[in-house]
């Protein structure tokens, strides 16, 4: 059986968000099984709760943002990828995630602090298998020259790639598959980035009020500002990989199947949840419980194995 996870203990951190420029105080909370990623906005009274679902998308500009009516007043939660990117890449399934704010703060850029957060709090396995969204057949939006298909296949993969007039941006797909392990070696450190004329140009309009090179990669004309450099030669394309996950995870329940993305974004990326889930014939929702029989009826490899061990689960 694979087992839902959550946290072993309350975690609490400070940061900006990215387009408010305001101080947020994040807690991350255990949830029992089956309670599913839920955001409450603490500072609203009453607090305002909402899922992580694709039914709560409420703005895909520039980031993810999920929002909800609460007594005839709107509560938004904005800036959700990078936390989901990083629940996801952990398996972790139930989780309460308060905010005294908006938005999400955006820390380094990446989701690395989120794991690090998370795994500080210690991983439990809980007394209820997963369930797994399996992609039965082949679905795709398409947006001129931008696409995001999703098509049968075991395990979860994501093949993107980039089409950006930048030297720094290389156009070569970047191929992942998934595993938790290979979510933290190889995705979760890589950072948003912008170019340096738009973040002017958003700040001016009042957006992007907490960027800095803090926060985010900075790219002019030909090289990257960030004194540090970056943190992987294909660091853009990674990030973008690390956004889809966030995204995708929208579905509710881990995925099982082949995403591939070109040129995609937020906005396509929640377009496509939405097209899987507009028709039932495209998926399948699965509760694996046996480990041996699953594995036989794939060649001996188990399709939905893709969570390893972590170290201080209980």
């Amino acid at each position: 059986m694979i087992r839902q996870r959550t946290i072993r203990e309350k975690v609490v951190c400070t940061g900006v968000g990215l387009h408010t420029g305001r101080p947020i105080q994040l807690q991350l909370l255990p949830a029992p099984v089956d309670n599913h990623i839920t955001f409450v906005r603490a500072d609203m009274a009453p607090h305002a709760e909402l899922r992580a679902h694709i039914e709560h998308v409420a703005d895909t500009t520039l980031a993810t943002s999920l929002a909800t009516g609460v007594n005839g007043s709107r509560a938004q939660v904005g800036t959700v990828e990078h936390l989901l990117a990083a629940l996801a890449g952990l398996g972790i399934d139930n989780i309460r995630v308060l905010l005294d704010g908006p938005e999400v703060p955006i820390l380094d850029g990446s989701a690395k602090p989120f794991v690090e957060l998370l795994l500080s709090a210690g991983i439990e396995e809980q007394r209820r298998s997963k369930r797994f969204l399996v992609i039965k057949r082949e679905v795709k939006v398409v947006d001129g020259h931008k696409l995001a298909r999703l098509s049968p296949g075991p395990g979860f993969h994501i093949t993107c790639s980039l089409d950006f007039d930048h030297p720094l941006i290389s156009p070569t797909p970047f191929k992942f598959e998934f595993s938790d392990g290979a979510f933290r070696r190889e995705v979760a450190s890589a950072r948003t980035f912008g170019f340096l004329g738009d973040v002017q140009a958003l700040q001016a309009r009042g957006l992007a009020r907490g960027a800095s090179l803090a926060n985010a990669i900075a790219i002019d004309h030909y090289r990257v500002l960030n004194p540090e450099g970056l943190r992987f030669p294909d660091e853009f394309v990674r990030h973008k990989v690390l956004d889809a996950i966030g995204d995708l995870s929208l579905f509710g329940m881990p995925l099982i199947g082949k995403a591939h993305l070109s040129r995609s974004g937020h906005a396509l990326n929640t377009k496509l949840v939405q097209a899987v889930l507009s028709d039932p014939r495209n998926y399948e929702i699965v509760e694996p419980r046996d480990s041996e029989l699953l594995a036989a009826s794939y060649g001996g490899k188990n399709p939905f194995a893709v969570f390893e061990p972590v170290e201080g689960v209980a």
